[in-house]
């Protein structure tokens, strides 16, 4: 037992020493992360090119019906842009909904060198990955100008930065859901979206306008956790609903209790 208390002392005490010790950012990921700016507004009028070289502008996609989700990453990444869109890609599996139906996708890259061919050609793999060949109305595959592609980025919060050494961009992983006016919602961060959190995400940003009534139920038991970029059980809201849910139970039963007794009465 002593030995035990000495290893659980030095462990807290270890624990306690890394917690207080903060390491500064390598000089590459200074200003590179995500700054969320709730409720602001996105660029609507900002021109881009989408996969088949047609000019659009970003606001071609928000209807004022529908919330988006904004995928920003560059389409020649080595690494983490893969790891998110896939991601992303395999949460929306998990959904009954399709791109183009409930709500819309725009992909865009943040290198302003890709061209419309690198994006057509993403845009059918992510697609034919997808299993949904009705998706491809849906999700959009952008490139652009620099000075366009910063404002929405500067908007969104989405900080990055060209390493030179390496030849890539450093950014943070993770994707924005977007009203359907165009304001930013949500921020989900990492390389796991589940089908959970994109459902009720998208739910919230479009004001419980779409989704069923178990849905909005399920809005109502969890609630976005910021610290974690992800919704999680609001233990309160539960048990509140629990006990709603007893009431109205018990009151059925007592009302079709005293209905029954008032008959037999009658009927005596």
């Amino acid at each position: 037992m002593r030995i035990l208390s000495l290893m659980a002392i030095l462990t807290l005490a270890a624990a306690q020493a890394m917690a207080g010790r903060q390491e500064p950012l390598p000089a590459d990921l200074e200003g590179v992360g995500i700054t969320e700016h709730l409720d602001g507004q996105l660029p609507l009028d900002a021109p881009f090119l989408d996969s088949e070289g047609k000019n659009v502008r970003l606001g071609d996609y928000f209807d004022g019906e529908n919330p988006v989700i904004l995928n920003l990453g560059y389409y020649s990444c080595p690494m983490l842009c893969g790891l998110v869109l896939n991601s992303l890609l395999d949460g929306m599996k998990g959904l009954k909904w399709t791109p183009g139906e409930n709500f819309r996708v725009v992909t865009l890259s943040i290198d302003p060198s890709e061209s419309t061919a690198l994006a057509r050609l993403k845009k059918k793999t992510v697609i034919e990955d997808f299993g949904r060949p009705e998706a491809a109305d849906g999700w959009c595959f952008l490139t652009g100008m620099e000075e366009n592609i910063r404002r929405v980025t500067d908007a969104a919060g989405f900080n990055f930065r060209w390493n030179d050494d390496r030849k890539e961009f450093a950014h943070a992983a993770g994707i924005m859901i977007c009203t359907p006016d165009g304001r930013m919602s949500r921020y989900l961060y990492g390389v796991e979206y589940s089908p959970r959190d994109l459902r009720l995400a998208l739910v919230e940003a479009a004001d419980g306008k779409i989704g069923t009534t178990v849905d909005k139920i399920l809005m109502y038991c969890f609630h976005y956790d910021s610290s974690k970029g992800r919704y999680a059980p609001a233990a309160r809201r539960i048990m509140s609903a629990g006990g709603a849910l007893a009431v109205l139970v018990l009151g059925g039963a007592l009302f079709i209790f005293w209905r029954q007794e008032a008959k037999r009465k009658a009927a005596a």
